[in-house]
């Protein structure tokens, strides 16, 4: 009998082993490697801030309501949006609405030939400001009076209204061409006032209907004039505009302005065209007189940041300075007539972003990569730049959302071989609770492409490149594998981050392609004292050490021969065709989408930033250009663009089209009509089945799997 329950245990035994063993075995398929269905993580709440001071909120992911969660009582109610913050204005139609909360909302213009822009709402809740046909304007919500500000604004000239330069590289996109603030007394509103007409047009050809027509954008591309530029205050009730004390036909740019407190004066960042000179004025917003409290000068450039340059303290005597002049990022404490009191960070390291001043205990809260620059960290530290302490733990990358009174903070956390998971951690960095956890429960049962991070050395050693890479399914170091090298590549624009990637790449990697990314020296990574050795040459060291990596791969015995594919977008797509054409002996295949390829082409703040004027830098330009290398082009290149791109311009494609059909050698070219820089959604189907197409052939060589069409 014995003899019989063993012979069975041990049966039973050998069934769910095999079964354990399959189960491990068991790959994503088509629909969870694209994530159309769950696999490895599992749907957890969400956790976007705090309701206040005692309660965070928590998104369910199963009813997609908010709800709001006492820290100490773990009580869970449904949140209410306080009254003032459901106000919300918008345009419908070109006309300006106005709705509270669920109240029906109010038409407040009416003007449906004519669009409004970026109406925004005081800080009091009385006026809405708005831009229209070049001019800026508010409505009075107590009255209903229109009140205009400025009379002169044309084709050429805007208050109020971003030139294009301003709205790509200095304000930001996401303003949406917005160039008007608010004063925190709702007094007042400053504005910049842009002059064109000196600024050259760029036609872009848009080909719909029976003649098509032309889209004429002033776009000054680098050595061209920029536009004259002018910053006023006018009273919120109207009247004369006062214009600040400085002469609009200086060769400058003017930075976003910060509003004090006290709304009594306004911080304008002023810096000269070659950009390493950084100035901040005081400005008196009822004289327009200017007085300089701040003067910056760099050998390479600075840059004229749109977000967290300055943060005012409310005691109204200090401000937090953000500055790289040391070759890092750190933040610095200075009174508000400009002198400075103390470094409040310092080191081999990069601040990110302030999360939390705490003005009464004098503590500073911000994320920083310190422990690791492919990471990021909150820390706490005092103004006087003693006692700083790293408040997120592990060997992982942070996301975190502090509480507002700073007691609490919410962080969501993973690395490369972690999925995402969220904790509540105090602000001495002990974890009080463990929200959620997106690791799936039958993880272990899934065989998959396995993610790792770590470092190449740069070919002279001086750097350790970070690199991640998602190697095949089951891999084997007895075969071998294509590679594809997806890259950005730009200046300080590191794309290198140890965090959970999610299972896109789990297709690729069932099919047995190796994926990697990395970034090179001047990414970032290496703080602004690697960021400034791309100053005038631009795709020097991007190119040399990408290839180092490329190099490292393509030596290994695990790796194809002769199948390395390297694709990028915009920067990107520049590093590509660079690879292709200066680097063709290392990279064998390439996808680029929308390439600037020669920077004379580009616009003037973003492209001089780097490279100074093709006046000054002649040999630079012709460094740094595609079309100066094409006679070494080989392999195979792919290169997408929209015809309606008004960032990197489809003359940059064009004349590479031009350079390489004159050498008569193979490439292939999709126009995508219609699309900008960011191409239309159908397009961008049939550019993924493309991009499908091309690694089939190419380096699978085998016939697209019937999923895909």
């Amino acid at each position: 009998m014995s003899k019989l329950i063993t012979a069975l245990s041990l049966t039973a035994f050998i069934l769910v082993s095999e079964s354990t063993v399959q189960a491990q075995q068991k790959r994503l398929d088509f629909d969870q490697s694209w994530g159309n269905r769950n696999s490895l993580t599992q749907n957890v709440n969400g956790y976007p801030g705090w309701a206040n001071n005692v309660a965070y909120l928590e998104r369910d992911a199963q009813d997609g309501k908010t709800y709001q969660v006492d820290l100490k009582s773990g009580k869970r109610e449904l949140y209410v949006i306080p009254a003032k913050s459901s106000v919300k204005v918008y345009i419908s139609k070109n006309d300006i609405f106005i709705q509270d909360g669920s109240q029906a909302a109010k038409q407040l213009t009416s003007s449906p030939d004519v669009a409004e822009q970026n109406p925004t709402l005081s800080p009091d809740g009385k006026l809405v400001a708005f831009t229209r046909k070049s001019d800026l304007y508010a409505i009075d919500l107590t009255t209903g009076k229109e009140i205009r500000y400025t009379t002169d604004g044309t084709d050429v000239i805007y208050n109020g209204w971003s030139s294009w330069v301003y709205y790509e590289e200095i304000l930001g996109r996401s303003t949406n061409y917005k160039a008007f603030w608010w004063s925190p007394d709702s007094k007042k509103l400053a504005f910049m006032r842009f002059d064109d007409t000196k600024v050259p047009m760029f036609p872009i050809y848009v080909s719909k209907g029976q003649h098509g027509y032309l889209e004429e954008t002033r776009y000054p591309k680098a050595g061209d004039p920029n536009p004259e530029v002018k910053v006023g205050f006018v009273n919120a009730i109207g009247g004369e505009v006062t214009w600040s004390d400085f002469n609009e036909k200086d060769d400058q740019y003017f930075g976003q302005p910060y509003w004090s407190f006290d709304s009594k004066n306004i911080m304008v960042q002023w810096m000269n065209r070659d950009q390493n000179n950084l100035k901040f004025y005081q400005v008196d917003p009822n004289s327009g007189a200017k007085k300089e409290i701040y003067d910056e000068k760099q050998s390479s450039w600075i840059n004229l940041d749109h977000e967290e340059r300055i943060t005012y303290l409310a005691d109204n005597k200090h401000y937090i300075l953000k500055s790289d002049k040391t070759g890092w990022a750190h933040y610095y404490l200075y009174t508000l007539d400009g002198k400075l009191l103390n470094p409040i960070t310092s080191g081999d390291w990069q601040v990110t972003s302030l999360e939390y001043i705490d003005e009464k205990a004098k503590v500073v809260y911000f994320m920083a990569r310190k422990e690791n620059s492919a990471r990021y960290d909150l820390y706490r530290v005092d103004f006087s730049g003693k006692n700083m302490k790293r408040l997120t733990f592990g060997d992982y990358s942070h996301d975190v959302k502090v509480s507002p009174d700073g007691h609490y903070f919410i962080t969501n956390y993973s690395n490369v071989s972690t999925p995402n998971k969220v904790a509540l951690v105090d602000n001495k960095g002990k974890i009080v609770k463990e929200l959620a956890d997106s690791r799936a429960s039958d993880f272990n049962t899934y065989k998959f492409g396995e993610t790792k991070y770590f470092t190449i050395k740069s070919d002279d050693g001086q750097y350790d490149l970070p690199v991640v890479v998602t190697y095949p399914t089951d891999f084997d170091e007895a075969k071998e594998y294509p590679v594809i090298f997806s890259i950005y590549g730009g200046p300080d624009a590191g794309t290198v981050k140890d965090t959970w990637k999610g299972t896109r790449s789990q297709y690729w990697a069932n099919e047995g392609v190796i994926q990697v990314s990395a970034d090179h020296r001047a990414s970032g990574q290496f703080g602004k004292q690697g960021v400034a050795l791309m100053h005038r040459n631009l795709g020097h060291w991007e190119i040399i050490d990408y290839s180092t990596v490329a190099k490292w791969f393509k030596a290994k015995p695990w790796v194809a021969k002769n199948k390395f594919l390297i694709t990028g977008h915009s920067y990107g797509g520049y590093m590509t065709c660079l690879a292709m054409t200066k680097a063709a002996d290392v990279f064998d295949f390439g996808i680029a989408g929308a390439p600037v390829t020669s920077w004379e082409l580009y616009d003037t703040h973003y492209t001089e930033r780097w490279m100074d004027t093709p006046q000054d830098n002649a040999e630079g330009y012709k460094n740094g250009s595609v079309l100066t290398y094409t006679d070494n082009y080989k392999g195979v290149l792919r290169i997408m663009h929209g015809d309606m791109d008004d960032n990197v311009h489809l003359q940059n494609t064009m004349q590479l089209v031009d350079a390489l059909t004159d050498r008569s050698v193979p490439f292939e070219l999709m126009i995508y009509p219609g699309s900008r820089h960011g191409f239309e959604r159908s397009k961008n189907a049939y550019d993924f089945k493309e991009r499908v197409r091309f690694y089939y052939q190419y380096l699978l060589e085998k016939p697209v799997p019937k999923d895909f069409k």
